[in-house]
């Protein structure tokens, strides 16, 4: 070893592993971070060895860029899959999940209206398969159900995210759609206040309002198709409501980073935290990993090199993220792969 200054993590009162531990028994996990710093291992880890403890665990990942199988050296694909016992993993399409939506949709939209309207709502909703957001909104209602399972047909659902940009647009679209919902259920109360006022002053009730489409000038029951509107937009807004109180809820839901020390991983990281602070839900704990620890034994002009560079991103972690408990994962000489590598790492994560 040369004379170069390895950061010494161990002595810092902040640099705990046994925080992790705390974190898998929570019953849902997000780990996060910028692509490529290691949190699809990082997850894959936590949840492998929170199903040698015990805890019945679902790994997803929301990632379009899957490499769960990969490391499991199994295919998963877009259906439950068990990898081990207490252990399943599931890779989520975001297309398959759009396309299923919408044809979703189409049903519901189909049950209000006249056949000869049945062409029509096909190629508009077609045509909302490929508009902004319908990919992410669709991936939310997977992600909604996936948590209502938590503490209910698994003990542990951890979240292997995609990077930042589409974490952060994940978790704020709750807030959002439940928004739009409750603007929708306003719409529809003032549109039935207003056929109720025609109907004292003589004329009927009529079908064709900007959600039945209707054709025919039919009167309608009290409450049927409304109530039908109303129950669908009440059900949706239900299951967004719910996942956005997991996620506030700290004895529910953690989110864990993932990060390198590199410029780019910190300056990431740190919009993360703190955008994910604007709407109440804060990050529980850093991992920083592939490390060059006092463990790596290696020296020589280049590694010198990248041990003081490293130093000083290690110092610029320690003062911008100086309330946040955190761990490290040192870098290790070979890829992750297999449930023995992965035991390795979570071991390393989990250690107190």
């Amino acid at each position: 070893m040369s004379g170069t200054l390895v950061w010494d993590w161990s002595t810092h009162p902040l640099t705990t592993s046994g925080v992790v531990n705390s974190l898998i028994e929570r019953r849902i996990l997000f780990v996060g971070g910028k692509g490529g710093v290691g949190k699809t291992t990082t997850a894959a880890a936590l949840a492998t060895v929170a199903a040698e403890r015990g805890r019945s665990c679902l790994l997803v990942s929301t990632d379009p860029a899957h490499s769960l199988g990969d490391i499991f050296g199994q295919e998963i694909g877009d259906h439950e899959t068990q990898l081990a016992p207490d252990l399943t993993a599931l890779e989520i399409d975001p297309d398959h999940e759009a396309t299923s939506h919408i044809e979703t949709v189409k049903q519901q939209m189909k049950s209000f209206v006249h056949p000869r309207l049945y062409t029509e709502i096909d190629r508009q909703l077609n045509l909302a398969t490929h508009a902004p957001g319908a990919t992410e909104a669709a991936l939310l209602e997977r992600v909604a159900e996936l948590m209502a399972t938590a503490g209910v047909r698994y003990d542990l659902v951890i979240f292997d995210t995609a990077p930042s940009g589409h974490t952060v647009r994940l978790l704020s679209l709750p807030e959002v759609m439940s928004a739009w919902t409750d603007g929708l259920l306003k719409r529809r109360r003032q549109s039935d206040r207003f056929s109720a006022m025609l109907g004292h002053l003589g004329g009927a009730r009529r079908s064709g309002d900007d959600l039945s489409q209707l054709d025919t000038a039919e009167d309608y029951k009290t409450g049927s198709v409304e109530e039908r509107v109303n129950a669908l937009l009440t059900a949706r807004r239900r299951k967004f409501t719910a996942a956005r109180e997991y996620l506030l809820d700290n004895s529910v839901s953690a989110f864990l980073l993932v990060l390198n020390a590199d410029r780019l991983s910190i300056l990431e990281s740190q919009k993360v935290a703190t955008t994910l602070s604007r709407f109440d839900i804060s990050v529980s704990a850093l991992v920083i990993n592939r490390v060059l620890t006092s463990t790596i034994s290696a020296s020589g002009e280049f590694i010198d090199a990248r041990r003081s560079q490293e130093n000083q991103y290690l110092k610029q972690i320690d003062d911008i993220f100086c309330g946040l408990p955190r761990t490290i994962v040192p870098l290790q000489p070979h890829d992750v792969h297999g449930l023995e590598a992965l035991r390795s790492i979570g071991a390393q994560l989990l250690k107190t």
